[in-house]
This record gives C-alpha cells, sequence and structure tokens, in this order.
C-alpha cells in the first residue's frame, strides 16, 4: 500500500510498476479521485457534514475495491500483489474531527485497518523539496505546499506503528523516486515466493 502527503506520486508509482509487472502486480486506483470525480467537486468545497459523507464514501470504496479484487484473483486461482494508492487508514488524516472520532464513526480502529495491509510504503511529498504541482496534475488536490507536507507527516504518524513500512524519501527526479518504491515493493513479493 502506498501513502503519503498530495504530489508524493503515490499515482504515478503505483500505475508505472503495475504496468511493469503486469504478471505480478495488480494496481489499485485511488478511491478519494474517484469520489471526488464522481461527485464532480473536491475537499476544500464541501461544508463539514460533505467532507465527513466524503469520507466515508471513500472508506466504502476502498475496502469494496481491495475485497473485490482479491476474491477475483482467488477465483482465478492467481498470486498477485495488490499495489494500491492510499488505504483505509488515509481517510483519518481527512476527518475534520481527527482520526479517534473517524475511527468511532466507522466502526473501527487503527490496529484492524493496519492489519488488512501487509506492507506499507511511506512517500515524502515533493513539497518537500519545493516541487509541489498542486492541483496541476490532479484536480482533485487543494493543498497548498505546507499542507501537503503537514497530511504527509500526518500519514506517517498514523501509519507509523505498521510493522513493515517503509519510508521513501522525496527526490528531485521522479524516476528516482519509482525506483526506490520498485526496490521496495520489488523485495516484498520476491521474499514472499
Amino acid at each position: 500500500m502506498l501513502t503519503g502527503g498530495p504530489g508524493a506520486g503515490k499515482t504515478v508509482v503505483s500505475a508505472r510498476l503495475a504496468a511493469e509487472r503486469p504478471d505480478v502486480i495488480v494496481g489499485v486506483p485511488e478511491a478519494a479521485t474517484q469520489v471526488y470525480e464522481s461527485l464532480a467537486t473536491r475537499w476544500d468545497r464541501l461544508d463539514l457534514p460533505g467532507r465527513r459523507d466524503v469520507q466515508r464514501r471513500i472508506y466504502r470504496l476502498q475496502v469494496e475495491q481491495e475485497d473485490r479484487i482479491e476474491r477475483e484473483l482467488g477465483r482465478a486461482g492467481a498470486s498477485k500483489v495488490l499495489l494500491l494508492d492510499r488505504g483505509t487508514v488515509d481517510g483519518a488524516a481527512y476527518w475534520p474531527e481527527g482520526p479517534q472520532d473517524y475511527w468511532r464513526e466507522l466502526g473501527t480502529d487503527l490496529a484492524r485497518e493496519l492489519a488488512r495491509y501487509d506492507a506499507v510504503v511511506w512517500m515524502q511529498t515533493s513539497a518537500a523539496l519545493g516541487l509541489y504541482d498542486g492541483d496541476s496534475s490532479n484536480a482533485c488536490r487543494f493543498e497548498h505546499p505546507d499542507a501537503a507536507i503537514a497530511s504527509g507527516n500526518l500519514l506517517a504518524q498514523l501509519w507509523g506503528k505498521h510493522p513493515k513500512l517503509y519510508r521513501i524519501q522525496a527526490y528531485p527526479d521522479l524516476g528516482e523516486k519509482i525506483a526506490a518504491v520498485k526496490r521496495v515493493v520489488e523485495g516484498l513479493y520476491t521474499a514472499a515466493d
């Protein structure tokens, strides 16, 4: 599972790795972008009830996508790695009243959500290097560079108790970041063989 603040490269990296190794990797798209696009809005244009509603929808879609793809692979007898563009814990960083209220609202807790994922790759946002492109690469993005860094740091804290958390720094060249994540991901599925 890939996580990190806006502009970390999660979508680009997951798409690239899945395209390079379709025999091994199944890319799972970001649920948040799908929900925002279906509603033709983004987070900063919603009131508090709207933000809560969107986070509930994102969580449900995330769980449904993960479970559906795992079932499909199981029925096909395929042994592949699901490479997720964000996970269920990410929503806690965007819940208006904070993570504890998020867990309470969804009837779950951090430990249960962390257990859904075999490994987590946290990626530092390009905003840390002054290279953040805002909403130019994702129309659903609303954060300014400082907010992207803060979101990334909160996500690192939320995922911090996962036993297999890998941290990838920001790189001035996206190719370097892709290579760094690729090494981690390949190490994980090679070790599982």
